[in-house]
């Protein structure tokens, strides 16, 4: 059984690529391998920046013969029919064997094919999978027309078994086969022959390339860690600088080299972030003094000077990058120092979106929404808002501008340098966190004040101006917003009502739309006992332009009631959307239209249903069974996020003992007896259960233990001690179990009947405090 070798061997593919191709090589070869009737032991995939290369072990030498019967039409059908059939499998008439079948005699074909050598099925597949690469992106380069993406210069294919190594014949774009390959670009460029992997492996190493990726990665990263730890210095990891790099490079030789004293008071995240966007380097730190002194750039070439020139030739560069850094740093301190007042100003004209205003307009929201949870948090409102005003000012520092990626880690250093406290300080840092699943959640109380209300203006904004995701798309990242909502909220075991936000941050958002004229937005109206005209009571404006005499008199003042005829009111509203407040069920039939009509408690429980879902996601990769997540989130107050996972937390914990399961079945079955029963008699068994009517032990000893476990479920849940309200119940299991294991509820005697029915009604009320036992599976 041969093994196969194969390389395409081009310019430099991009470092973020290599792995995804190495991967898409080996899944489109043995794919199509194994379509095509070739089995095989093994395969790996591997890439330098130069190559991609995939070996497969003990592939199959042919792929073996066929045979299918395949059933056409009756012997009288149709000539056309008879033909299509002939046509369809590629045989002739005396090929095919006449058969009795229930409706006749049918004509039945067998086709045969014989096995193909393997480099034929290895050359057929190789070109459909060169031909059809996925890349994210590709080019084309002299007459070819073939797509790469970087110009293919070589192909190396072959078959290696105990005769002897054969080349896979084939040509792709003038590009052909062969047993060949080339070492490193400078320091082995000749090309040289291979007979198999081994042999490919080792003579790469002789020609200065490591192969695999992951041992380049190692030995970066232990070259760095012997250089630092040598000068009394620690590297600050970064793996994904470290998978970069590693391919960018196919014989990596890192280099140590020293700041200059004069930039070592930049904050160490400004001098690790331009080191790595701009140079690829390393960052090295002193634990003495913990600051970032020196850096490990990674040459791609060994050199006699040992990297002398090299290195000399990057502190060159480094040196110009952190001068512009340090410039940046100084003149974003003096402003600062100053306020920060023209960073404020200068976000009155930096437009967040198009129908959401600028990012001032978005602080003045946050800022009203962090001073309303600071409270729910522990926060101090006063500092709440404060911070929420300062911690996107940093957005318009020059640093931040060369480095988005600094945002809010400046405004920290920023908000010191004004002088703002500390705790105000972090909430500029932390309101982005968390970024993602694996992200840190901040727990200053302030931090989290702010960062949950800069989350849920973002969700609320664009749920207004229905910009949601849909399927694979998000461009405004709102399922990471969600995300970070719930961890916020449940790493850190805040209970707060998010529908009561999500109607606060809405009202904000849809008032600054009606000041600016996109929408008409009405706090308060009625009509007068006529209903010939409406007054209105507005936040804002009230998208009515005032006359001259009313400005001229000193008789306009858009913030008092005031009072429209119905024509104008007709006119204003036909114009415009309105976002309502209060009930407007009260003027249903009146001048407005359900659809102008923007329902906050509606686009709250809509938004609460998107956060449901990320939420299910977040608690199935914790191990909670998602129909455990939906009986609980049918129950009321499911926009208390912490409530809900501890409530699926201690189901699911109950769910996996034996008692809990066969309650559960208890309850289900509970559930269907009285739902039958309801249905039939028309009417719902919900009270008047009384002990004096029953008559055997088994419902007295029910009776006594819900006596005992309806006061201690309410108690529990009342407390919000959900494992002690799991406990409660679960002691129902051993009566209720008695219960139907002597009892007949449906008695003849009607008394007895709606008695029993009106028991079991207290055991349904009692499980759904708890959760909708019904929705349970199993």
């Amino acid at each position: 059984m041969p093994d196969l070798l194969i390389e395409l061997f081009s310019e430099e593919i991009p470092a973020r690529m290599q792995a995804r191709a190495a991967d898409d090589l080996k899944r489109l070869m043995t794919d199509g391998l194994v379509e095509a009737g070739l089995t095989y032991a093994s395969a790996g995939a591997f890439s330098t920046p130069r190559r991609l290369t995939l070996t497969v072990e003990e592939l199959t030498a042919h792929s073996p013969t066929t045979r299918e019967e395949r059933k056409g039409p009756r012997t009288d059908a149709p000539e056309k029919a008879l033909q299509g059939f002939l046509r369809a499998t590629g045989l002739t008439r005396d090929r095919l064997e006449a058969r009795d079948d229930k409706k006749g005699q049918v004509w039945f074909a067998l086709i045969e094919k014989p096995g193909r050598p393997a480099a034929d099925i290895v050359a057929e597949v190789l070109d459909a999978t060169i031909r059809n690469f996925p890349w994210p992106k590709s080019m084309r380069w002299g007459a070819g027309s073939l797509r790469w993406v970087r110009p293919l210069h070589h192909i190396l294919c072959i078959l290696t078994d105990d005769s002897g190594t054969d080349i896979v014949p084939l040509t792709v774009d003038g590009i052909r086969a062969g047993d060949t390959t080339r070492g490193h670009r400078f320091m082995a460029p000749d090309a040289f022959g291979v007979t198999g992997f081994d042999d490919y492996a080792t003579r790469l190493r002789r020609a200065r390339v490591m192969l695999d990726a992951t041992e380049r990665r190692d030995a970066i990263r232990q070259e760095a860690d012997s250089l630092a730890f040598a000068r009394g210095w620690q590297i600050v990891p970064d793996d994904a600088l470290l998978s970069e790099v590693a391919g960018l490079v196919e014989w990596p030789v890192p280099l140590m080299g020293v700041i200059e004293n004069r930039f070592l008071d930049l904050p160490p995240e400004v001098l690790q972030t331009s080191m790595k966007e701009h140079q690829k380097f390393f960052s090295a730190r002193n634990p003495k003094t913990g600051r970032i002194e020196g850096f490990v750039t990674v040459a791609n070439i060994e050199t006699p000077d040992d990297g002398r020139a090299i290195l000399a030739g990057n502190q060159r560069v480094l040196a110009a990058r952190l001068s512009d850094a340090a410039f940046f740093w100084e003149n974003d301190l003096r402003e600062a120092k100053a306020g920060m007042e023209s960073w404020a100003e200068g976000l009155k004209s930096v437009t967040f979106h198009n129908k959401l205003g600028s990012q001032a307009e978005r602080i003045e929201r946050i800022a009203a929404l962090a001073r309303e949870i600071a409270p729910l948090v522990g926060a101090d409102p006063d500092q709440a808002e404060q911070a929420a005003r300062i911690a996107k000012l940093d957005l318009q520092s020059a640093m931040v501008g060369e480095f988005p990626e600094l945002q809010g880690i400046m405004g920290r250093y920023y908000a010191l340098a004004a002088g703002y406290p500390e705790t105000v300080a972090d909430a500029a840092r932390d309101h982005y966190s968390p970024l993602g699943p694996s992200d840190a959640v901040p727990t200053a109380p302030v931090s989290v004040a702010v960062a949950l209300a800069d989350k849920i203006d973002t969700l609320t904004g664009f749920w207004a101006i229905d910009e949601r995701p849909t399927g694979s798309k998000d461009p405004y990242a709102l399922r990471r917003a969600a995300l970070g909502v719930i961890r916020l909220l449940t790493d850190l075991k805040a209970n707060l009502n998010l529908c009561s936000q999500f109607e606060n941050a809405f009202k904000n958002v849809f008032a600054d739309r009606a000041a600016a004229n996109e929408l008409l937005y009405l706090d308060y109206y009625e009509t007068d006992v006529d209903g010939q005209s409406l007054k209105v009571e507005s936040w804002k404006e009230f998208n009515r332009s005032p006359t001259y005499e009313e400005v001229s008199e000193g008789r306009y003042d858009p913030s008092e009631r005031i009072i429209l005829d119905l024509q104008e009111c007709k006119h204003i509203i036909s114009h415009h959307h309105i976002a309502w407040v209060d009930d407007v069920d009260a003027v249903e039939g009146f001048i407005l239209d359900e659809d102008k009509i923007i329902r906050f408690d509606k686009l709250s429980w809509d938004l609460l249903s998107f956060l449901h879902d990320r939420l299910k996601v977040h608690l199935r990769d914790q191990g909670i069974r998602h129909d455990i997540i939906d009986a609980v989130l049918a129950q009321p107050g499911n926009d208390d996020l912490v409530l809900v996972t501890n409530r699926a937390t201690a189901l699911n914990d109950m769910l996996a003992t034996e008692d809990g399961q066969n309650l559960t079945q208890g309850l289900k079955r509970v559930g269907n007896i009285l739902a039958q029963a309801e249905e039939k008699d028309g009417v719902e068994y919900s009270f008047g259960a009384d002990p004096k009517f029953a008559e055997t032990d088994a419902e007295r000893a029910l009776f006594a233990a819900l006596d005992t476990a309806e006061p201690a479920i309410r108690q529990a849940i009342a407390d919000e001690d959900f494992p002690a309200a799991m406990s409660a119940i679960a002691r129902l299991r051993a009566p209720i179990d008695a219960f139907f294991d002597t009892v007949q509820v449906n008695a003849d005697n009607q008394i007895l009947r709606r008695n029993r029915l009106n028991l079991l009604s207290r055991i349904r009320e009692a499980g759904r405090r708890i959760a909708d036992f019904s929705r349970i599976e199993g």
